[in-house]
């Protein structure tokens, strides 16, 4: 007679097994908040290198705001944020850049034009690392964009969220305790020195 422990052991080692393969094989569903891009921005304050930024962007959620930053940091246009700065620094709050025409906070451009309309508010201000459009009113988005130090849900509704800071969370606490101005303005150039895409 066959040991039924023995026999419990052994069906057990074949459930095992076919749930071991069946996951190896088995490929995750594909999630609306999944990154469809990635960037990088490597970070000076002046003479320093502070390090690199790397951020995923939710292109099946916010397309058209994500084509906008994604060709501004590859350059594709023939401008973008390639050696521009963040010209507004507010600790327990943001960094904001993106102005690369006037870079004091007046400026910048999208690919579309000046500015263009908000596209959704779906994805809300959670935490630190979140990327956001920055504006001057409803419809107003250009290139500007902040990225949270902290959760800031009472701009949720009035700024379009469209990527999540992936890598470089100590890079981006060392950004916001720079030496600022009376404005904000960090009194080095707090630049981006070098922008790209990187592989998803």
């Amino acid at each position: 007679m066959q040991d039924p422990s023995n026999k419990s052991a052994e069906e057990s080692k074949v459930k095992l097994d076919f749930n071991v393969n069946h996951a190896e094989k088995a490929s995750p569903p594909k999630s609306e908040t999944d990154f469809t891009h990635q960037v990088y921005f490597d970070i000076t304050s002046g003479d320093e290198k502070l390090g690199r930024l790397v951020i995923g962007l939710y292109g099946n959620i916010v397309p058209k705001t994500v084509e906008n930053f994604y060709n501004l940091t590859t350059g594709s246009n023939g401008f973008g944020y390639k050696n521009s700065i963040f010209h507004r620094v507010i600790n327990n709050f943001m960094v904001q850049g993106g102005d690369f025409t006037n870079r004091d906070g007046t400026g910048g451009k999208s690919i579309y034009g000046v500015k263009f309309p908000d596209e959704n508010f779906k994805l809300k201000h959670l935490g630190p690392g979140y990327l956001s459009m920055a504006n001057s009113g409803p419809d107003t988005n250009g290139s500007q964009f902040f990225i949270t130090t902290v959760k800031t849900n009472w701009l949720d509704g009035h700024h379009v969220v469209f990527g999540k800071l992936i890598d470089g969370m100590e890079i981006l606490m060392k950004m916001q305790l720079v030496e600022v101005g009376r404005r904000d303005d960090p009194m080095k150039p707090l630049k981006i020195a070098d922008c790209g895409a990187i592989a998803v």
